[in-house]
């Protein structure tokens, strides 16, 4: 599948502004969908997936995680969703649903200690495009 032409660089820029420093070291990937609005479950079912990708290679069992939606907190927005560890609550991944152009990207972040070039080749693998892009 490989990488896209040209990845939106105003997306490139927020998703860096993403993983400026802050308490832990981020690097992020960009995972391009040809999804619209109208396949929310299927969004859902991929947003799941890279997650469970992700959590893999942080060297963790996707079984003890669990995705939280904040859909009721006002801290996050209805198309922003994060990978905590079931036993502490503990950050694993978080991204971000973006309607572009009539369709989806979903902007992934999670912690440099992950394998970034497995997870980005993970999702390959798994059928999408994806872009990664790594913190400082």
């Amino acid at each position: 599948m490989g990488m896209p032409e040209v990845l939106d660089e105003d997306l490139h820029r927020r998703t860096k502004q993403l993983l400026e420093p802050g308490e832990i070291q981020l690097n992020g990937a960009v995972v391009h969908t040809d999804l619209g609005s109208a396949d929310e479950i299927d969004m859902m079912q991929a947003t799941l997936d890279v997650g469970d990708i992700i959590a893999e290679h942080a060297g963790l069992d996707p079984k003890d995680t669990y995705v939280y939606s904040g859909n009721d907190d006002p801290d996050f927005s209805s198309n922003q969703h994060q990978g905590l560890t079931l036993d502490d609550e503990e950050f694993v991944w978080e991204c971000q649903q973006l309607l572009r152009e009539g369709s989806f990207d979903i902007v992934f972040y999670y912690e440099a200690s992950a394998d970034h070039e497995a997870i980005l080749t993970a999702i390959e693998d798994a059928g999408f495009a994806v872009t990664g892009v790594k913190g400082e």
